[in-house]
């Protein structure tokens, strides 16, 4: 597997190696040995998470005060932009952003550690999303970041004036300034 920082170092994007043939194609999308060894991380997933979403979907941008969540996101139809905010206050990257397109096509997956808020806009006219968890998902802690904060700034792949579609949660997501941090 490769590993590549994206410009928060601690947010790694993972392609894992891909075996194809006129046949098809393999990918081992997971293996803990591996994972630690080309990442440095020792993590232990407890949940796994599925999701489809129509074109301009916008889910996110969660994350959990207690019980926080390190997620290693991918992508295994269609294909989306994933963010990760930094939340950490003593982080050199706190309240920045890094941004990646995974695809089914590309492969690539998204290490998303504790810590930052997460959330994705679907590109193509579906897409399936799975994502592995390092805790439990705990709605009594769950946060909102919004989406559109001009503070945090983040580039979504959106025409110009085009609204993505939201659900009443992440409607109301808080400002930069409201939003709890760690």
């Amino acid at each position: 597997m490769t590993v590549t920082p994206t410009v928060i170092p601690e947010v790694l994007i993972i392609e894992p190696k891909v075996f194809g043939d006129e046949r098809g194609w393999f990918t081992e999308s997971f293996n803990a040995q591996e994972f630690s060894a080309a990442t440095g991380l020792k993590v232990e997933f407890v949940q796994d998470n599925h999701s489809f979403s129509r074109q301009w979907t916008l889910r996110g941008l969660h994350y959990q005060l207690e019980k926080t969540q390190g997620k290693l996101v991918r992508v295994v139809s269609g294909s989306v932009f994933d963010v990760a905010v930094d939340l950490r206050k003593n982080s050199p990257t706190f309240g920045k952003w890094a941004g990646v397109e995974l695809s089914a096509q590309n492969h690539q997956q998204l290490w998303v550690p504790a810590g930052f808020a997460h959330g994705f806009l679907v590109l193509s006219d579906t897409a399936e999303f799975l994502y592995k968890t390092t805790d439990y998902y705990h709605p009594q802690s769950e946060v909102c970041l919004a989406w559109d904060d001009p503070v945090v700034g983040i580039q979504w792949p959106l025409q110009s004036g085009q609204s993505p579609n939201l659900n009443a949660k992440d409607l109301a997501g808080l400002s930069w300034d409201k939003a709890p941090k760690f």
